[in-house]
């Protein structure tokens, strides 16, 4: 099996030069940096003790700021690695101006490339986020003995029930990790099936939240004088969805106006072309002009500007869920007062859903007509949410502080 790994990364590598060149076109790709992936590097790095911290995209990375704003006061701590996979999530780190935190790409996980980029930044500790593993790169951290840990551990009831068919394999890759901490219980018991050595529950670091809240300006007034129905994290398919919902339902509802914001913005030219063929008027958050009465559709097409629009909605449909991608993290718009309304599709929040629908915070919609009457229900309703806010808030505090608290003895 890790002959055939191994094979079909040098395949990638020979198709690389076709692939990044697809993925620049596509705006997947940052042509400045992609030589990173090869374990290239420009600018020398600081001298001092340097941690790594590795997220593959947005919401991984998003649940380890606040743990690496704690970080960063530590003053044995000079450097803070922190690599992701994906251009998305190097544009929304450029929002949080860290001090001694720096963003590059992780490498392909080759023996060659692995080894030039651990010959270079020289961690003394190694965290991977949620469901990053990477057999050749573990492989090589061993070796050199370097400690690595799997933070945040996330693995849902449908990759288990692959991970047991290599029963033999996952149970030498999970074990590669010095220690494990599961988000959930769910996890945790998943993983255990494996054998595993060392295993903590510390809780999801999803509940815990930035101390850069407000990172955003305020918007015009002229947004507070208009129904907003918010659709965050959407996929494809999900759009169109959207739309079709927001031209019955600007029926019915005065002065409704739907806000988009789509998962992966490059896919914003075949977005705009769904408002076309609908006659919807739109207006792109990118342009910075200014809404009018006639204005049916504002998308937003900029990285890590969320947080503003879940400030002024009270209803939120996040995506993923009417596809099946597993979902999105609802613990930030919640944080804003907002309702959630969710498709069938949230295997990767299982837990957080579940306590949320309890609560009467977060409604499931098992198909689009259930879809459009959560909405033209839900949207007019004006509910506070201060309680469940406070309460979650200090969750997030009780379980930054014992991650924090773990990883500063691991270090």
């Amino acid at each position: 099996m890790r002959l055939f790994y191994n094979l079909i990364i040098i395949i990638i590598i020979i198709l690389s030069p076709l692939i990044i060149f697809y993925r620049i076109l596509k705006k997947k790709e940052n042509p400045k940096r992609f030589l990173e992936k090869f374990g290239f590097f420009r600018g020398n790095k600081k001298t001092g003790k340097l941690i790594w911290f590795h997220c593959s995209s947005v919401g991984e990375l998003l649940s380890v700021v606040p743990l690496i704003e704690k970080l960063e006061k530590e003053k044995d701590i000079k450097n803070i690695l922190l690599t992701t996979s994906t251009l998305s999530s190097s544009n929304l780190f450029k929002k949080f101006k860290f001090k001694k935190t720096f963003h590059k790409f992780y490498p392909i996980d080759n023996y060659f490339i692995v080894n030039r980029f651990l010959n270079y930044w020289k961690p003394s500790a190694v965290f991977f986020v949620e469901s990053e593993i990477w057999p050749e790169m573990l492989k090589i951290l061993k070796l050199r003995k370097i400690k690595v840990y799997l933070l945040n551990a996330r693995l849902s009831e449908r990759s288990f029930r692959r991970w047991k068919y290599l029963k033999k394999i996952a149970t030498n890759l999970f074990n590669s990790f010095d220690y494990i901490f599961p988000q959930s219980k769910e996890t945790q018991k998943y993983l255990k099936y494996f054998n595993l050595r060392n295993i903590e529950f510390l809780g999801n670091l999803k509940f815990s939240e930035t101390e850069k809240k407000n990172i955003n300006k305020p918007l015009p007034k002229l947004f507070l004088n208009r129904n907003i129905f918010c659709a965050a994290s959407t996929h494809k398919n999900e759009e169109e969805i959207i739309s079709n919902i927001h031209l019955e339902l600007n029926k019915k509802i005065k002065n409704l106006l739907t806000i988009i914001i789509p998962r992966h913005i490059e896919r914003s030219g075949e977005i705009i072309e769904i408002f076309t063929k609908k006659k919807l008027n739109y207006i792109c958050h990118s342009q910075k002009k200014k809404i009018n009465d006639i204005t049916d559709i504002y998308l937003v097409d900029t990285y890590g500007e969320s947080k503003t629009f879940y400030a002024m909605s009270n209803l939120v449909f996040l995506g993923g869920s009417l596809v099946p991608k597993g979902g999105q993290n609802p613990l930030e718009p919640i944080r804003y007062g907002c309702r959630i309304i969710q498709g069938k599709h949230t295997f990767n929040f299982v837990e957080i859903y579940k306590m949320l629908i309890k609560k009467g915070l977060s409604f499931e919609a098992k198909n689009i007509s259930q879809l459009k009457k959560l909405i033209n229900k839900l949207i007019l309703e004006k509910k506070s949410n201060k309680k469940e806010i406070n309460n979650f808030k200090k969750i997030g505090n009780s379980i930054l502080k014992r991650n924090f608290t773990k990883i500063r003895d691991l270090i």
